[in-house]
Formats: C-alpha cells, structure tokens, sequence
C-alpha cells in the first residue's frame, strides 16, 4: 500500500515538476585579422541575444583551418568571403556565381548567407608619392619598373587568386618578392623596406597611411562579397540563432566597414563594443558587452591557443 502510494507520488512529482531548457552551445570563429573578429563578435552577440550559450573562437588562423573546423563542427558559424570560397575552399570546381558556391558548399552540409552587404577584395597598394613619381596608375604600370621590392602575405602567396597567377595575369617580372604576415605590411611600406603589397579593400590604414590603390585593370580579383557560413544543421537545432545572424545580410555597408576597422587599428576600441555599437545602430537593438581585463584577454587568448593547438 506503502509502495503503491510512494510510485503514485513519484509519477504526479515527474509529470508536474518544471522544466528547464538547457541552451544551445554555439561556437564562432574568426580569422586571423581585425575585421573578421568584428564581424564574428556581432555574429556572437546575435547569436546569446537569441538565447544560445556562446563561445568566440577568435584568430583560429587562415582559411583552411576556419574551414576544416566548421566542416568537423569544432564551430558551427564564421564569417568569409565569396572570392575566397569560390577561390580557395571550392578550389579547382570552377564555381563563381553565388548559386554555384551555395549548391557546392549544401553538398558538404554547410549553408551560406546573403551577402552582408560590402566586398572586400584584394587590391595592391603603395605609397602615393611613389606612385605618383612613377606615375603608377594600374597593376599593368608595375611591368615599367620590375625592380621594386614587392612584398605579400602568406596566403596571398599561395592563393589560387594570388601572386602566382597575378603574376602571370599580368607578366610581372619582378624578383624581389618577400613573403610576411599581413599586419606587417604596413610597416613595411612605412620603413619603405617594401615598395608595394597587398592589402584589403576596407582596411582603415589606407587612407590612414595615405596609400595609392592601382587600378586591376584586367580584372584579376573575383569580387569578395562578405558571407556567413554555417553548419546546415544548425537549421534544426537552433533555428532562432540562424534567423538572428542572418539580420546582417545587406546592412553593412564598405563605409560601414572601414569605419569599423578603423575604430579598432587606429582608435583602440575593443571588437565586442564595435560590434555592439553597430548593431545598437543598424538594427536598433542593445547588446550586453562585458569588455574584458588584460587578465581575461591573457587567459582567453592562452585558451584559444592550446585550442588551436588541439585542432590543428
């Protein structure tokens, strides 16, 4: 009687105890540059708006690394760019229009946003009182003069759309091509140790620096129309957090960007209070941001590095 008492007791307690959902972890990822990390914070932001428990893996590395995480579903969101998918993840597919990328990237279990709304692509740049004394004007104009020391990053080296074909577009002769990581360009250019590099389209130190920009006048660079990608799945399991990233699509514009950019290089503020900002701005809505103690930057920055490490 006792017993029967006690499981009706327990039977009654189950069915009207509460419940409680339990978040949905979210992981981004961002490159290793400024920009991306802007962009992946609003992706966060959006995404803990919506109710998701999230986690920015910040400066994973290149593109190959984003990519593999995201396939693996080591993250589930990042930001990139068309040129670079058709380019260097679909290498060799011969993809370009965006249908074609979206049908290639559904066959890997990854979707891809509308664009954001700005292209970033490559440009070669230089500083203007070079230019102008050798009255550079197009990429073409640098076959006059193959004895300037030209100096790229180290995707741009191995990129399909980089140096190498750039340098057969364009029968460039020059043999004095350094190799270095994209934040020291500038510096190079600066130091007038590099004549000329290449740069992004929405980096703020080109107008900072007061650089040249030649015209690609055949045409080189496919357009870098800014994307999100995302686990197929995550349609499933978190559909709130797709419907909030995807309030991006057309709303940041290349001045937008640049401004951005230029916040955090030349005025030191932090990516998540951009992020917030622009968003407070363009979709009138107020994100929490908890900016972080040089301690809490030290110790992120160790964990995102063992992380890395793990992954790699």
């Amino acid at each position: 009687m006792i017993m029967g008492f006690t499981v009706r007791l327990a039977l009654v307690t189950f069915l009207f105890m509460p419940t409680f959902s339990v978040a949905q972890q979210i992981t981004v990822g961002s490159k290793t540059f400024t920009e991306s990390v802007i962009l992946s914070e609003m992706l966060s932001q959006l995404a803990k708006d919506a109710g998701a428990e999230v986690s920015h893996r910040r400066g994973l590395g290149g593109t190959q690394v984003l990519w593999q995480a995201l396939v693996r579903g080591d993250i589930e969101i990042y930001p990139d760019y068309t040129g670079t998918i058709s380019q260097e993840i679909l290498a060799g597919r011969h993809v370009t229009t965006e249908s074609e990328i979206r049908a290639a990237l559904e066959e890997e279990g990854i979707r891809m946003s509308r664009p954001l709304g700005f292209n970033n692509t490559y440009v070669i740049g230089l500083r203007r009182d070079l230019a102008d004394s050798l009255n550079l004007r197009n990429i073409s104009d640098l076959n006059s003069h193959p004895g300037l020391t030209l100096g790229f990053s180290t995707e741009f080296m191995d990129r399909e759309d980089g140096w190498p074909s750039l340098q057969v577009r364009y029968q460039l002769r020059h043999l004095d091509v350094l190799g270095l990581d994209h934040s020291l360009a500038y510096q190079g250019l600066a130091s007038r140790t590099l004549d000329a590099t290449d740069l992004y389209s929405t980096d703020a130190e080109i107008a900072y620096y007061n650089l040249a920009v030649l015209e690609d006048d055949m045409r080189h660079f496919p357009v870098y129309n800014a994307v999100i990608l995302y686990r197929a799945d995550l349609e499933q399991q978190a559909a709130e957090v797709v419907t909030a990233i995807l309030k991006l699509e057309s709303r940041i514009s290349e001045s937008d960007m640049i401004a951005m950019n230029a916040r955090a290089k030349i005025d030191r503020i932090s990516e998540p209070r951009i992020a917030a900002d622009f968003i407070a701005a363009k979709l009138d809505m107020e994100m929490d941001v908890q900016e972080d103690t040089v301690f809490q930057l030290f110790m992120r920055n160790t964990v995102d590095h063992l992380w890395l490490v793990c992954l790699s």
